[in-house]
C-alpha cells in the first residue's frame, strides 16, 4: 500500500492494467451485481435534486423503478447507499444504445447540458473502489470478470488503472493529489518494474 495524505491506494493500482472495452462488454458492470452502484450521502441528495431533470433522458422501466424505490436505496446487506434497480437486474438509470450497450441516463442529462453533475462517482472511478474508515480512505483495484476484455485491452494498450481513471480521480481528489500519485506510481514502476 502506498500513503497520500490519509489515503491508502493499493500497488494493484500502479500494477494492473485497464482500459473499458463497451464494444465487447456492452456495459455489464451497470447490469450485472447485486444491488446498483454505491453513492456517497451527498450523492443521494444530488440524485434527488435531479431527478427531475434526468427524468427525460430514462427508460420507462428506470423512471417507474426510480418513482417506486426512491431516487437512491439502501443496500440491505450492508446498509449502504446505492442506486435502485430495475427488477433487480440493472441500474435504474440506465439507458441502452443502438447496439446494446448500456450507458448512463444521468451522464447523457450531463452530456447535454441538463444538468451539471456527471454521475455517480463510484462509477467514473470504477475499477477503483473506495472505502471510508474513521481514519483513512483505502483505494483498492476492484477485479470483476465481466471486465476481462477491459483488462486485456488495458494491456495491449499499456495503460495502468490510475492513468485511465485520471479524470475521475481529479473530479474526486483535485489535480495535486493526481500528480503526487503520478509521480509515486513513477517512483513504483522504478523499484518494482513492470510485469
Amino acid at each position: 500500500m502506498i500513503q497520500i495524505e490519509d489515503k491508502l491506494i493499493s500497488e494493484d493500482i500502479f500494477s494492473e492494467e485497464f482500459v473499458c472495452n463497451l464494444s465487447k462488454c456492452k456495459g455489464a458492470c451497470c447490469v450485472e451485481g447485486d444491488v446498483g452502484a454505491p453513492l456517497d450521502k451527498e450523492e443521494t441528495q444530488i440524485l434527488e435534486n435531479i431527478f427531475d431533470k434526468v427524468k427525460p433522458y430514462l427508460r420507462p422501466e428506470g423512471v417507474k423503478a426510480l418513482e417506486e424505490q426512491g431516487t437512491w436505496t439502501i443496500d440491505p446487506m450492508d446498509g449502504d447507499f446505492v442506486t435502485p434497480m430495475v427488477n433487480g437486474a440493472e441500474c435504474a438509470y440506465v439507458i441502452f444504445d443502438e447496439k446494446g450497450v448500456t450507458k448512463c441516463g444521468i451522464e447523457k442529462a450531463y452530456e447535454e447540458g441538463a444538468v451539471d453533475w456527471q454521475k455517480p462517482i463510484s462509477c467514473h472511478l470504477y475499477p477503483i473502489r473506495i472505502t471510508e474508515y474513521s481514519t483513512f480512505t483505502a483505494l483498492n483495484y476492484h477485479e470483476w470478470n465481466i471486465c476481462s476484455d477491459a483488462c486485456q485491452l488495458g494491456k495491449e494498450l499499456k495503460v495502468p488503472v490510475y492513468k485511465f481513471l485520471k479524470t475521475p480521480l481529479i473530479r474526486k481528489y483535485g489535480d495535486a493529489f493526481y500528480t503526487v500519485l503520478s509521480e509515486a506510481a513513477e517512483e513504483w514502476e522504478k523499484e518494482f518494474g513492470s510485469k
